[in-house]
């Protein structure tokens, strides 16, 4: 793979990540155990985008399989380099209109946990550093400002 192609620190693939609020204006969080990474963090559903998938596609499969839920109102958020040495994007969702199912979750992601927070707390975690990656208190903060 060129460096073109690769990027300098890997290779180049667009993720997704999902805000999805309930009727009641709850948002789907999701918690995990990173020891790497110090311990408990909090996150949104998503993922890395597979082959032939649109952003789109990603975030609503990301959302089904990691939180179970399905979802008939998408609205995009917006678009955002993951670093400066990438051409790869991380795409932002807000869901709503949603139906809940079971997890569908991998090996590697069987201990992430489902809870419902009100956005404000959610943005409150967030400003305390409660979530390992900035995709997730970007998209909070997005969706509490469109």
């Amino acid at each position: 793979m060129s460096d073109d192609a690769q990027g300098r620190r890997g290779p180049t693939r667009d993720a997704a990540v999902v805000v999805a609020r309930d009727e009641k204006g709850l948002v789907a969080i999701l918690a995990a155990d990173f020891p790497r990474h110090g311990g408990e963090y909090l996150f949104l559903p998503g993922g890395r985008r597979e082959d032939g998938e649109s952003p789109e596609q990603c975030a609503r499969r990301e959302l089904q399989e990691e939180a179970g839920i399905t979802a008939k109102q998408w609205r995009p958020l917006g678009a955002y380099a993951i670093t400066l040495e990438s051409t790869a994007r991380i795409h932002l969702y807000q869901a709503q209109d949603l139906t809940l199912g079971p997890q569908q979750l991998t090996p590697t992601e069987e201990d992430f946990k489902l809870s419902w927070w009100p956005l404000a707390d959610a943005i409150t975690a967030a400003a305390e550093g409660r979530f390992l990656l900035p995709a997730g208190p970007l998209a909070l903060l997005l969706a509490d400002h469109t």
